[in-house]
């Protein structure tokens, strides 16, 4: 028998999971289909900020700048463990923008939302300063104002794993291949990564397919409807750790762009981004050499001690799916999210609601406007809920993660401070979940890599849909990065090994 949902959720990135989730919280049933792995394309491949967007100002986008800007308070409580407040140094540039501009602007940031947590902007002077350190001579005097660090993937997997406990389906290497409307239903044909299929209804469709957005329009019969689809690529890359402290720098270029360096995983720093227009397959794009330039000349014009092309220990790249606003600069495109909401050529025909846009930062919002957009196509009421819910692993006391790695040292003090540290920040509160009763190390399996055991890989498995080392090292953890050949060949032994099992049991 064909199953029928009242909401069909086709993306598995940081939109169609917040969305998922909202709905399932309104008691409505939700399958939520991707066709790799949750986060596998834009949504791992952000700077990994929750933030209002400074440079947004100079586009006028004050509505999209104070929404985020309220995000940030509303995104910390929910989940204080991958997300936490960040410093932002601003090196005023004496042949850019004058520092009246950088006033203003950063007295409107302030501003535009109520702040709770974050300290205001003030004047630095750098010189003789931590935070002058790194940088040449030439800069002098700057700001400070503070924004958040987002751990990105896991930001996705926490929203489907909060559906998934409110009643929500997720199906994840899991590929939607058509859908056909109806009088009262769309009719969706599935595809799974093994090669069998299975055919549902759904009373309405959310296509969050982010760069594939167009595609599912067009699988849905509707690709004269399509709104236009504007692709830019953003790339970064990570070099060893250039300064002491735990701030982040941003800079401006001549070209009116800007760069952050923001510390990254205790011994790099991340460098990015860049806006470049882009037309191939979304699923494979790669940071090319001018790029790799681009950002090495921006940020040298800065650094008292350059990098170089040898600095480089990583790179990644992903693709932004923006409403074509048909700006002719990249970098100005709107970041806005733009709804398409198609009801059919009847009162009662099934409803498809396609996404452009968007940011990691106001992608809640976002998910409670999708919702009321189709409350009425629904017949659903439930009110808005998703402000005041903390995420998977945040519900700790006041929010307070300080006092919660506190508890966590005194309850497990067995566990190597580095191991504990890493778990209280990927896992937040679950982290009971994976070292359970266990009172040493041997109870925790083998070591396959560094940090890495056995039981947190059985964890990864049952509860956040990990298949594959890629899932484990990129995405639900950071751990690929410095991780050796033989010890990634270990995880990927190890999951194989489980394939095995699991098919032997059936």
């Amino acid at each position: 028998m064909v199953k029928t949902y009242d909401l069909l959720v086709v993306g598995g990135g940081i939109n169609g999971a917040g969305i998922a989730r909202d709905a399932a919280g309104r008691g409505l049933s939700v399958l939520l289909v991707e066709q790799r792995d949750l986060a596998s394309a834009t949504s791992s491949n952000s700077t990994k900020l929750i933030h209002g967007g400074l440079r947004y100002l100079e586009h006028y986008e004050f509505r999209l700048v104070r929404e985020a800007l309220q995000e940030r308070e509303v995104l910390l409580a929910a989940a204080p463990h991958i997300i936490w407040p960040l410093t932002f140094v601003l090196p005023h540039h004496r042949g850019l923008r004058p520092k009246w501009m950088l006033r203003a602007g950063l007295f409107l940031y302030d501003h535009l939302a109520k702040r709770k947590r974050l300290p205001a902007s003030r004047s630095l002077s750098l010189a003789g300063t931590p935070e002058g350190a790194p940088l040449n001579s030439d800069f002098t005097s700057g700001f400070s104002y503070s924004d958040c660090w987002v751990d990105d993937a896991r930001l996705v997997v926490l929203n489907a794993q909060d559906a998934q406990v409110r009643g929500a389906e997720i199906c994840t290497r899991t590929q939607c291949k058509t859908l056909v409307r109806h009088h009262d239903h769309w009719n969706a044909e599935l595809s799974y990564e093994d090669g069998s299929k299975r055919s549902v209804k759904a009373r309405a469709v959310v296509n969050a397919a982010g760069p594939w957005v167009t595609q599912m329009v067009e699988n849905a019969g509707l690709g004269n409807k399509a709104a236009g689809l504007r692709l830019v690529k953003g790339s970064h890359i990570v070099v060893p750790r250039i300064h002491d402290h735990e701030h982040c720098y941003i800079f401006q270029n001549g070209d009116g762009r800007i760069a952050f360096a923001i510390p990254y995983q205790r011994d790099y720093t991340l460098i990015g981004t860049t806006d470049i227009a882009y037309s191939s397959d979304p699923a494979q794009v790669k940071i090319s050499d001018q790029e790799v330039d681009y950002l090495l000349e921006l940020v040298n014009g800065y650094l008292a001690k350059p990098l170089c092309r040898d600095d480089v220990v990583w790179d990644y790249a992903g693709v932004r799916p923006l409403y074509d606003d048909k700006n002719a600069n990249a970098s100005a495109v709107t970041r806005d999210y733009v709804f398409d909401l198609d009801t059919g050529d009847s009162q009662t025909a099934p409803a498809i609601l396609s996404i452009y846009g968007g940011k990691i930062t106001t992608y809640r919002r976002l998910a409670e406007h999708a919702m009321q957009k189709l409350a009425p196509v629904l017949g659903n009421s439930a009110p808005d809920w998703t402000a005041t819910a903390t995420l998977p692993g945040g519900d700790m006391a006041d929010g307070d993660f300080d006092r919660f790695i506190g508890d966590m040292q005194a309850k497990y003090d067995w566990v190597p401070e580095p191991l504990l540290a890493r778990l209280a920040r990927c896992y937040g509160t679950a982290m009971t979940k994976i070292l359970g009763d266990a009172t040493s190390m041997s109870q925790l399996g083998q070591e396959l890599a560094p940090n890495l055991y056995e039981v947190e890989l059985h964890y990864l498995m049952a509860n956040e849909w990990a298949c594959t080392a890629e899932d484990v090292l990129w995405r639900r953890t950071k751990l690929g990065l410095g991780m050796q050949p033989d010890q990634v060949e270990a995880i990927q032994n190890w999951f194989a090994a489980q394939t095995r099992l699991d098919r032997a049991a059936q």
